[in-house]
């Protein structure tokens, strides 16, 4: 494992992204702070909807109106990067920050070869001629173990199989050599084989760059595999940070509680039982109910979560929780 630094490469504090509709500011991603530190892997988990992708358009600054980023600040290698003008951020987008998008068929442009589409950032952000730049992205194929690179860096990407587009995508998002790779879904629609190609390849490229990783993921399994430490993303709010082993042995949420609960175990460990299922429904973020989002699906709730919003606490250092359940055991973080 590649040693991560004490000192954080990206701070974001009080992130709120919103959306207008029906004349008003409907929020998406909602008062959002974590750090990550340099050669750490950040699971950010939750499910479908709760806000993860849009976390990461927001910190890329990649949202298209009616979305639009409503306050906070979004620190990255010493500069608040939601102040910086649309030229400054092309400059940092691609280059020290990259992303990986969770469709790799949608990402990747039908019309151009997979060795030019790799090679591009190379020509905006470090002017190399086009020769010299594919020669470049066929070593980083090279380097994710793509099959045959230089053959494949010809084709387009319908010719390639879909292990083959996601190793195409990381190769187009390291080819700059970033400080941070954003992966939104990594491994989504991939056979459990490649899967773990894929993971073990995250795991490999963070060694040789010393990569900082935000591991957007609603698969619990993947982000134990690889993350050092897990935020759990409910209705557009972090409801709780920890260490992984710490997160998977002793989870405060009850909303992380359901999710660890409703993990497939692993084939052949016994008989084939129904999951248990979190009752209710995700809530729509133009309705959300009054105190803790998560209180009409938890079987934890009382009184006083219908009522109040519940506030971040740290319960040890590093792990922090968003529960009534646990304010009488320590002090409000701030923000």
């Amino acid at each position: 494992m590649a040693p991560v630094s004490p000192s954080p490469l990206l701070r974001v504090r009080g992130l709120r992204t919103v959306f207008r509709a029906g004349g008003r500011d409907v929020p998406a991603v909602d008062g959002t702070t974590f750090d990550i530190r340099k050669g750490e892997v950040l699971g950010l988990v939750g499910e479908s909807g709760c806000g993860k992708t849009l976390t990461a358009y927001s910190l890329m600054r990649l949202l298209t109106p009616p979305g639009r980023i409503a306050a906070g600040e979004v620190w990255f290698e010493g500069r608040d990067l939601l102040r910086l003008s649309e030229e400054e951020m092309r400059r940092v987008r691609g280059d020290r920050m990259a992303i990986v998008f969770q469709e790799p068929m949608t990402s990747l442009n039908p019309v151009l070869t997979v060795g030019f589409q790799v090679a591009e950032s190379l020509m905006v952000h470090r002017g190399k001629r086009r020769k010299e730049a594919i020669q470049e992205a066929i070593e980083m194929m090279r380097l994710v173990s793509m099959p045959e690179p230089e053959r494949r860096a010809r084709e387009y990407p319908h010719q390639l199989s879909g292990g083959m587009r996601q190793r195409a995508l990381l190769a187009m998002a390291l080819i700059c050599r970033p400080a941070l790779l954003i992966a939104d879904e990594p491994t989504t629609a991939l056979d459990v084989t490649i899967q773990a190609q894929i993971l073990e390849l995250l795991r490999d490229l963070r060694r040789k760059f010393e990569l900082s990783v935000l591991l957007i993921s609603h698969d619990l399994g993947v982000v134990a595999e690889i993350a050092d430490r897990v935020a759990v993303m409910y209705a557009g709010r972090i409801v709780e940070m920890s260490e992984t082993r710490a997160l998977f042995r002793d989870p405060l949420h009850p909303y992380t509680r359901a999710l660890l609960r409703s993990i497939p175990p692993p084939r052949g460990s016994g008989p084939r039982q129904k999951l248990p299922a979190i009752e209710g429904m995700v809530p729509d973020m133009a309705m959300l109910p009054s105190g803790c989002r998560f209180h009409p699906r938890c079987s934890d709730r009382f009184l006083h979560c219908a009522e109040q919003v519940p506030a971040d606490v740290e319960i040890t250092a590093g792990r922090r929780v968003a529960c009534f359940l646990h304010h009488n055991r320590v002090e409000t973080v701030e923000a």
